[in-house]
Formats: C-alpha cells, sequence, structure tokens
C-alpha cells in the first residue's frame, strides 16, 4: 500500500512540476498519504525547484492593538472575547520606524504593520500612510499590511506608496467560517484579496489550522487560497487563549502541521508558504522538518499578541538546515 501511495505523491509531484493542478480529490489523497517522510521530501522538492534554497523571514508590529469589533473566535483582540492583552491606539509613525529599524538590524527582510480594525478610520488609514512613506525613505525593507477590509482606492494608495504585499487571511474552510466568525461572511475576506491583487499589490492570505476544523475543511481552506494565487500563505497553529471561545478546546499534533504545509506545497508550489503563529508552541524546536516539507518562510520576533523565537535563533536554525534567507 504504501508505495502505491508513493507512486501517487510521485507522479502529483511531476505533475506539479508541469505546472499542472492538484484538485480537491488528489490534495486528499496526499494529505493522508502512508508515508509522511516521502510526502515531506516531495513537497520540499517542489519548494526548491521553484524558490530555491532562501527563506522568508517576514517581523510583524502590532500596530494599533484590541478593540476590533470582530467576533472572530480565535482573536485575543476582540471586543467579544475577554483575553487579557494591551490596548493601545495606532502608534505613532516614529515608534514604528523604529520597530523597523530594529527588525532590518535583526536581519528580517520584511516588516508587516498589522493593525486591529474591520477598516480603519479615514484618519488613522492617513498616518499609516505617512508611517509608510517615513520607513521607506529611512529604510531598505520591503513593508507589507494588514489593516483589514479594503476598497479599491485605498489598495491603490498603498501600492502608490510602495507596500509591497498585503494580508488578508481566509481563515479557515468556507463550510466553517459561520463557526469562526458572525460579524462579516467568507464572501467579505474573499472580495478585499481580489481588491488587493486588482490594485496590483501581492497578496498575502493563509488561515488558522487546530480549530476544530476536520481534515477535509483544511484541504477545502488550501483549495479557496490556491484559487485566488497567493503570494505568500501563512499557516498559522491555534493557540487557545484564555478568554477566547477555543480556549483550551483542541489539540494539533506535529504530523498534522506537517501534513498540511505539504499538501499546501503541492496546491500552490510558487508560493511563500510560511509557518506562522503558533509554531513555538507546536513545534517547538522542530521547525527544521517543517522547513524541509514544504515551508519557504517565518515569521520571527514574535506576533500580535504572543511572543516569538529571538532573530538569532531562528537565523542560526536557517543556517543548521542548509537554508539562506531571502
Amino acid at each position: 500500500m504504501s508505495s502505491l501511495t508513493n507512486n501517487f505523491v510521485y507522479q502529483k509531484m511531476i505533475d506539479v512540476f508541469s505546472n499542472k493542478k492538484i484538485n480537491f480529490q488528489e490534495a486528499m489523497k496526499l494529505i493522508n498519504s502512508a508515508d509522511l517522510d516521502f510526502l515531506a521530501d516531495c513537497a520540499n522538492q517542489i519548494t526548491v525547484k521553484f524558490g530555491g534554497d532562501k527563506v522568508d523571514v517576514e517581523t510583524l508590529v502590532n500596530a494599533k492593538s484590541g478593540r476590533c469589533p470582530e467576533d472572530c473566535s480565535f482573536c485575543s483582540q476582540s471586543t467579544f472575547n475577554t483575553t487579557k492583552i494591551e490596548k493601545y491606539p495606532l502608534l505613532t509613525p516614529e515608534r514604528i520606524l523604529a520597530q523597523a529599524e530594529e527588525a532590518k538590524n535583526n536581519g528580517a527582510n520584511s516588516f508587516c504593520i498589522v493593525c486591529a480594525y474591520r477598516s480603519p478610520p479615514e484618519q488613522d488609514f492617513i498616518q499609516i500612510c505617512n508611517t509608510i512613506k517615513l520607513i521607506k525613505e529611512s529604510l531598505d525593507i520591503d513593508v507589507n499590511t494588514s489593516l483589514g477590509f479594503m476598497t479599491r482606492d485605498r489598495a491603490l494608495m498603498l501600492k502608490k506608496l510602495g507596500v509591497k504585499r498585503y494580508n488578508h487571511n481566509l481563515e479557515t474552510a468556507k463550510s466553517m467560517f459561520d463557526k469562526i466568525c458572525t460579524t462579516h461572511s467568507y464572501e467579505d475576506r474573499i472580495n478585499t484579496a481580489k481588491i488587493v491583487k486588482e490594485a496590483g499589490l501581492e497578496l498575502c492570505s493563509g488561515g488558522i489550522i487546530g480549530m476544530g476544523e476536520t481534515i477535509e475543511q483544511r484541504v477545502e481552506l488550501g483549495i479557496s487560497l490556491q484559487s485566488l494565487n497567493p503570494d505568500e500563505v501563512p499557516v498559522n497553529m491555534l493557540i487557545g487563549r484564555e478568554g477566547t471561545p477555543l480556549f483550551n478546546k483542541f489539540s494539533l499534533t506535529e504530523e498534522e502541521i506537517i501534513r498540511t504545509i505539504a499538501t499546501f506545497r503541492f496546491l500552490m508550489p510558487r508560493a511563500i508558504l510560511k509557518i506562522a503563529g503558533g509554531r513555538e508552541v507546536h513545534l517547538k524546536k522542530n521547525d527544521k522538518k517543517v522547513l524541509k516539507a514544504g515551508a519557504n518562510g517565518i515569521i520571527s520576533g514574535g506576533y500580535l499578541t504572543t511572543k516569538g523565537n529571538k532573530h538569532q535563533e531562528d537565523i542560526r536554525m536557517l543556517k543548521e538546515i542548509g537554508l539562506k534567507q531571502n
């Protein structure tokens, strides 16, 4: 049985090399393949084929924390949840610039300004634009943003300012979305993703695994992401924070993470596939396995309301496994 499965996985790898798309049924066979090591190795070969041996290292700044009006059940920043986090309004341009300088000095090649909004008020959006100008004038670092829902005019403005990539995650499968969020729809998220691409920005869109979804729903998320042709796909691993509905509800194994990442690589061979929030908890020091199983990006130095690995640790890890920073 294992040899038959390996033959299938190998054939799908060859199909990907020939620019053939993997469909839902094929992806289900991949994620359930008997030989995990062989699946991971083939996913890694796809990564090397289309992306070489470079890893994208990104640092985030939580530029406006808490008081988000959406009811996402995983999120510590939602006003519907009671997680004890530091809440503050939009940081000044000078303070965000200082964090961008620190990220650059620590070796990050991209810096993402993240804000807990449904959509920024006009005054805040203008301030964010001024912040982007300041960073672009001062530093040689890619600037990305994650600001909630976008209009076409705002997306075009970000593009004009030199923003490289816009993040707007789908979060989970469409079939599960109403169990995770009720204050906006899956179509709202798809719409912003399309606006971002139409404006000429690169699209960063991924999701969270470990929220109680089935394997089929993880593959469904992958297929939805594939249809958007994102440039970057962050895969977050749920840390159920106290004060959220998902606190201590679900578990996630290292094998599940590797299977998901590897299958997503078959689905999106050219995307930066980034292991993001929760990797330090769920993978501990085994990030290396995932970076040899299809992933070629990391978020370093911390997340929005949780700590992460130190930059120096991550850069050292990349060198240990023969990978280079992008």
